[in-house]
């Protein structure tokens, strides 16, 4: 007699021992039947060691045998004699805990005055010989097929208490054999449960929890996810000031320009369709070249779209623009500006804001003409106007030559000084010496 067991990881196909165990087989194969087990998880996976299922509340306290189910679920008055929540255990001598794949009903212990016994909580051996299991809980059945989906359940990542981060569940079961007759007051349901019976809101490994939604729905939720996962990416790297915020509706971007268009030819040309607040064309904050891109900003929404539709590819100083509605949220962060601030003062819109070309120009004069000239003279480099230096050394006073020099004299007299003089005749040894060192005494001179 076999029982499939559809997990989120595989499938699993149990032999149970009906000889040997028939109550505990039949208490299995009713709970099956009534859609016990479906959605259960498995809540306890130990690695070399056992997966723990058949609680509904996934606790480890949970469960009850078919007959204690029939009596809580029947519309009749209750028995007089209550219905016990557990069964005996039906220990057999030759049914061990030694192969991988054993499948054994979990005995509650005996608390409070209950009598302990099985109920629907059962396990599968994930190891071979956990002897040490052999007489506390009870051998009814093993794994014939799904091996490799024990595989996959014993390489889960679970947390401190045993439970699988990514639920493990029991998604159906089908009985293949059942030889056992229907005990009195079952019902079986029409249809398997559709939610988990322990209220989770976590998913098993492959399970998606858009699968069910229609086609177009699912994948604009999928699109609305991706964008608020790059939202939340761009601010912690520090370009967005916040993940849910939104480009400017009233601003176009127009690129493909000449360099030689202007400020105010762009102006004048996008100034038909409504006001502009500000128009600038983005040039290189060294050079002051045109980068051949520009924003504009509209006063209202209504005239940007305008502008858009109008403006998309017409010819502009011999070349064919580019117009699109602005990607970029950087306005609301550091507002554009075309400013070089290497004067003392900037511009006053520098920051923030559109910078006008009277500003640009002020900035410029004072890079190429004031700062050599002020700098310059500074340093005893001085520039004409067309940055040509006329001389770059600076001039040194002859009093300062004049100290040099007496240095430089003073200090190879010192040197000269320092030297020993040139003996002419070998210098004269005396007789203490030559006691001294042991040799013969020459006569003095």
């Amino acid at each position: 007699m076999s029982v499939l067991l559809e997990t989120s990881l595989g499938d699993l196909v149990i032999d149970l021992e009906v000889e040997a165990c028939p109550k505990t087989c039949e208490n299995f194969l009713k709970l099956c039947k009534v859609y016990y087990y479906n959605l259960n998880a498995f809540f306890n996976v130990s690695k070399d060691f056992l997966a723990q299922t058949g609680d509904p509340s996934a606790t480890g306290t949970g469960g009850e045998s078919i007959w204690s189910y029939i009596a809580s679920t029947s519309s009749t008055t209750p028995p007089s004699p209550p219905v016990p929540r557990y069964f005996e255990p039906e220990f057999r001598p030759k049914l061990k805990h030694t192969h991988r794949g054993t499948v054994s009903m979990a005995v509650a212990p005996a608390l409070d005055g209950a009598r302990g016994g099985c109920g629907s909580q059962f396990f599968v051996t994930l190891g071979e010989n956990i002897d040490y299991l052999d007489g506390k809980h009870a051998v009814f059945g093993h794994v014939v097929e799904g091996l490799d989906t024990l595989d996959k359940m014993n390489d889960v990542f679970v947390d401190q208490e045993g439970r699988p981060f990514k639920d493990i569940r029991i998604r159906h079961v089908v009985i293949l054999d059942d030889p056992f007759p229907d005990p009195p007051g079952l019902i079986q349901p029409p249809s398997s449960p559709i939610r988990p019976p322990d209220n989770s809101t976590r998913i098993a490994e492959d399970e998606d929890p858009l699968a069910t939604l229609p086609e177009e729905e699912e994948e604009k939720i999928r699109r609305e996810k991706a964008a608020a996962a790059s939202a939340l990416t761009l601010e912690m790297v520090g370009d967005l000031p916040f993940a849910n915020v939104r480009p400017p509706e009233n601003v176009l971007f127009v690129c493909k320009l000449n360099p030689v268009t202007r400020d105010e030819d762009l102006e004048l040309i996008f100034s038909r369709f409504g006001t502009i607040m500000s128009c600038q064309v983005i040039r290189d904050k060294r050079t002051g070249d045109s980068l051949q891109y520009a924003f504009i900003e509209f006063d209202r929404r209504e005239d940007a779209e305008q502008a858009y539709f109008k403006m998309q590819n017409v010819l502009v100083d011999d070349r064919r623009i580019w117009v699109d509605f602005s990607q970029s949220v950087a306005r609301m962060n550091t507002h554009w500006s075309n400013d070089i601030k290497q004067g003392p003062k900037a511009s006053a819109r520098g920051k923030g804001g559109f910078a006008g070309r009277d500003d640009l120009e002020k900035t410029r004069r004072y890079r190429d003409e004031e700062y050599p000239k002020r700098h310059g003279e500074q340093y005893g480099m001085v520039f004409d106007v067309a940055d040509a230096p006329r001389d770059y050394g600076r001039k040194r006073s002859r009093s300062r030559d004049r100290y040099d020099e007496s240095r430089h004299d003073r200090d190879r007299r010192r040197r000269s000084q320092s030297r020993s003089p040139v003996r002419k005749e070998p210098r004269r040894r005396s007789r203490s010496r030559d006691r001294r060192s042991g040799y013969p005494a020459r006569d003095r001179r």
